[in-house]
């Protein structure tokens, strides 16, 4: 006569760690896929010098250049051109920086600061009639 073999009885520990694996499971496709990302970054360039910063971090950056030391701020989500030892000052009139791809330039003192990275998804960026 053939024995039939029995199969082993779920245990309570292995539905408990099952449970676990599909929570962990589901939680990481939430904070990775359905949450939105805002990954810009204020890219900050002078003589021989870079600097890359989060738009959300606090700082302020001495830029030093051939006329002297541009002041980049970064604070409440913006960056800009606090002051310049430029002659026209256009760098300081661009005024904040919050979005993807816009800068400000320095060009007689050699300073670049760029907005670069992903905006969030679905922001809209301008308005046509």
């Amino acid at each position: 006569m053939t024995e039939i073999k029995r199969k082993t009885p779920v245990k309570p520990l292995d539905v408990t760690i099952f449970l676990l694996a599909l929570c962990l499971t589901g939680f990481t496709f939430f904070s990775i896929y359905l949450k939105p990302h805002n990954n810009l970054q204020v890219l900050i360039e002078g003589q021989n010098q870079k600097w890359v910063f989060p738009l959300d971090a606090e700082e302020t950056v001495n830029v030093q250049g051939p006329l002297g030391t541009t002041v980049v701020r970064i604070y409440g989500s913006r960056a800009w051109v606090e002051s310049s030892p430029c002659d026209n000052k256009i760098c300081v009139g661009a005024g904040h920086l919050n979005n993807n791809g816009e800068f400000a330039a320095c060009l007689p003192n050699n300073v670049l600061v760029v907005i670069e990275g992903n905006d969030v998804p679905g922001k809209i960026d301008g308005v046509s009639r």
